[in-house]
């Protein structure tokens, strides 16, 4: 016996296309929304709700919005996935706190809630590649996307993922974010820019209940003639500024041709690149021609969020 499989290609620029196939059972590719965007809500112990917004603004003919949902005689674990994709590299939008984050594709997972709808939260995928409606699903497909008739081809590559938070602009190569700890992780490598600032990291971490962003592993910010590393980096571009975290045997570092300071924590201003320290401090200073090492010492309180 066969039923109807209904597959969507939503191409925004000419409306909305639907073609219609007989296949064996599948789950329902249908509409993700009229409004082609979808929000994530997470809410914090304290009560308060965080949303995270995913939006679809390619005006390609290629450009897909799709949403594959279970069917009668799936498991109960069965989850919705929505599948945005838009040739456009910067087509596909996620707005996550400060950070607007952009790519060509983005896959969304949300686990069912037991009543018959789903979990405000979920999973987020987002890189380069590509998705496209398929004429038949294969016949032993056992992937969800492929058994609703939805080939979708993520690419990880450098830069396929640009983030933008105030005046920062920084590119990398895949997010990913779980309800699990409700943290977006940006892969590296990380490049990042703010008028004469220049950085690098591993990768970038958006805690969206503390709505915190970080740069974690290996960074390092080059102003001008200072340069300051630290194994993670608390980010606000709208403060201007850049808390710097070591430990005591790794501490953090900010560096002149005529200085050197390390210490547990850094507070660095963007906009002025003065420096404010915070735990026991070492470092090395040249006065006139005569590098001096101090004896180390506690340094001046520093808040703990920037």
């Amino acid at each position: 016996m066969k039923t109807r499989r209904t597959s969507l290609l939503l191409a925004l620029c000419l409306g909305l296309a639907l073609a219609q196939t007989d296949a064996p059972t599948t789950p329902d590719a249908e509409p993700a929304s009229d409004e082609i965007s979808i929000t994530l809500e997470r809410r914090t112990e304290g009560g308060d709700v965080r949303r995270i917004k995913i939006e679809n603004t390619g005006r390609d003919e290629q450009t897909a919005a799709l949403a594959c949902t279970p069917q009668d005689g799936d498991p109960p674990t069965t989850p919705t996935q929505v599948v945005y994709y838009t040739p456009a590299s910067t087509g596909v939008v996620v707005t996550v706190d400060e950070n607007v984050i952009v790519g060509s594709l983005a896959v969304i997972t949300q686990q069912p809630d037991g009543q018959g709808g789903t979990k405000s939260d979920g999973h987020v995928e987002m890189s380069a590649g590509s998705a496209k409606v398929l004429d038949e699903p294969p016949a032993n497909a056992e992937a969800f996307l492929e058994r609703c008739g939805v080939l979708v081809t993520p690419e990880v590559k450098a830069d396929a993922v640009q983030v933008t938070q105030g005046k920062t602009k920084l590119g990398g190569s895949k997010l990913v974010y779980d309800e699990s700890d409700g943290i977006a992780r940006v892969e590296g490598p990380i490049a990042f820019e703010r008028d004469t600032l220049r950085g690098k990291s591993d990768r970038i971490e958006v805690d969206v209940e503390k709505e915190t962003t970080t740069l974690v592993g290996n960074v390092e910010l080059r102003d001008g003639n200072r340069v300051s590393k630290a194994a993670r980096v608390e980010y606000d571009d709208a403060k201007s500024v850049a808390v710097l975290r070591g430990t005591i045997d790794a501490p953090a570092e900010s560096s002149t041709p005529k200085e050197t300071i390390r210490a547990q924590t850094i507070r660095y201003n963007l906009d002025t690149e003065e420096i404010v320290v915070q735990g026991r401090i070492s470092g090395k200073f040249d006065d006139e021609g005569e590098t001096q090492t101090p004896p180390e010492q506690p340094g001046d309180a520093a808040p703990d969020q920037p």
